[in-house]
């Protein structure tokens, strides 16, 4: 009895060595949830993602934003760890106005601004008078005028980087050039002639971009309007971020993407500008 007993102490030893290394290791694979903020047109493009993550013990919850006003601040109140909805310039307009310190970790995809119509199929029909608008936010708007500066309808001043309204130079039409809250744009179609209207937005609303009236030029001027992954400072060398970023620039994201925007965003992590 006594040698048996003995047998089984030496049994133990042997396994506590062994029980202590199998616990440390499913510590190692504990589960990581990151909260990621997005725009709902985007949510066909993170659920690949999300399952592909999900295999390496990344959960990645998605919080929808309906407009342009929440996600930087969730994010800079830590409610969310990450975003996925805004370009350089905005980002750095919000940092600049909100003293925050956000910064972008990696390109997604460049989605050029349209004009759109429900009255109208040619910017040559825009008529003296006309409203049109445009989104209010500042780099938005800008882009919008600049927009408008290429289809021909207006000129803007050429020193100003982000113009607005107020740096209009020349518009012949005497165009009501109406500044609205991005998300509204395409509602205001009822009204006004015509509007330039975001990609996710359009998306939503379900407007055809083939038969948008005009399109914004896609070359190096472009560089600042492709969208990034944005995080707090603080946190931009988190590991699980650059996890997150290898599963996000693949070909199968290329995919979602022309898939949810038929083609008309475009992948941006290895774009080449002329």
């Amino acid at each position: 009895m006594k040698k048996s007993f003995k047998h089984i102490s030496w049994l133990l030893l042997l396994l506590i060595p062994l029980l202590i290394v199998a616990g440390c290791g499913k510590s190692a694979s504990k589960n990581t949830t990151v909260k990621v903020g997005i725009m709902g047109s985007d949510e066909k493009i993170w659920k690949p993602i999300q399952k592909k993550l999900a295999k390496e013990n990344i959960t990645i919850k998605l919080t929808t934003f309906t407009d342009y006003n929440q996600p930087n601040s969730a994010l800079s109140n830590h409610e969310i760890d990450m975003n996925s909805f805004q370009h350089t310039y905005f980002l750095d307009a919000w940092n600049k106005a909100h003293k925050s310190n956000l910064v972008g970790i990696a390109n997604t995809y460049l989605a050029p601004l349209r004009l759109y119509s429900k009255k109208i199929t040619k910017v040559s029909q825009i008529k003296k008078g006309d409203q049109i608008t445009i989104p209010n936010d500042a780099t938005n708007e800008g882009r919008a005028l600049h927009l408008l500066e290429s289809a021909g309808l207006i000129k803007v001043d050429p020193k100003v980087t982000l113009p607005t309204p107020k740096n209009i130079t020349q518009n012949k039409l005497n165009l009501k050039i109406t500044p609205l809250d991005a998300a509204q744009t395409p509602r205001s179609l009822s009204d006004a002639t015509a509007a330039v209207i975001n990609n996710e937005f359009a998306a939503g609303a379900k407007l055809d971009a083939k038969k948008a009236l005009f399109q914004e030029k896609v070359n190096k001027a472009s560089k600042p309007y492709i969208n990034i992954l944005a995080v707090n400072k603080s946190d931009k060398n988190k590991a699980v971020f650059k996890k997150i970023i290898k599963a996000y620039q693949t070909e199968s994201t290329k995919k979602e993407i022309q898939k949810a925007y038929d083609g008309l965003s475009i992948p941006a992590w290895n774009l080449k500008l002329k």
